[in-house]
Order: structure tokens, then C-alpha cells, then sequence
């Protein structure tokens, strides 16, 4: 969410906090590896919630996001009864 949110920049620390957050599953590259689903809600996040730029979050917002797209695959799959058919990419 917004106030967790990774914005980088800071100079030498925020630079280590930057490789620390890279190393942890986090930041800009990471995003990159999301697939729709994931992309899905960050785009909700954004756009519906109001929650700031998804594009580079910290570890733990990542974290939190797929732990929702699991959540909507699991009720997809339940209401469906097959798998969206999106890999999930974590």
C-alpha cells in the first residue's frame, strides 16, 4: 500500500536499501516478472484504490499482491472449477 511503498532514491543508504529490496524479491525488476493477474491488481490498486504508482514496489507489497492473486485464483478455480488460465509466474 501507499505508505510502505518503495520509492527509491536517497543517496549510498537508499541505494543499499535499493539492493537489499532487490535481493528480498523487490523493486523494478521484480515487477517485471509479475504476470496478469498480478499486473491486474496492481492496476487496481492504482487506478481504483488510489494507492500510488505500482510500478516499483518494496518485497513486501509484492508479497502482499500475490498473496491476493492466489486468492483469486483459488476462488476462480472454486466458482469454475479449472485454473485461470494465466500462468502464475511466483
Amino acid at each position: 500500500s501507499g505508505g510502505e511503498q518503495k520509492q527509491g532514491g536517497g543517496g549510498f543508504l537508499g541505494g543499499i536499501g535499493d539492493k537489499i529490496n532487490s535481493a528480498a524479491g523487490g523493486g523494478k525488476e521484480s515487477e517485471k516478472n509479475e504476470d496478469y493477474v498480478d499486473k491486474g491488481v496492481d492496476y487496481v490498486q492504482e487506478n481504483v484504490m488510489g494507492q500510488g504508482k505500482q510500478d516499483n514496489e518494496s518485497a513486501i507489497e509484492q508479497a502482499k499482491d500475490e498473496q491476493i492473486s492466489d486468492f483469486i485464483r483459488g476462488k476462480y478455480k472454486s466458482q469454475t472449477g479449472s485454473d485461470i488460465p494465466i500462468e502464475d509466474k511466483s
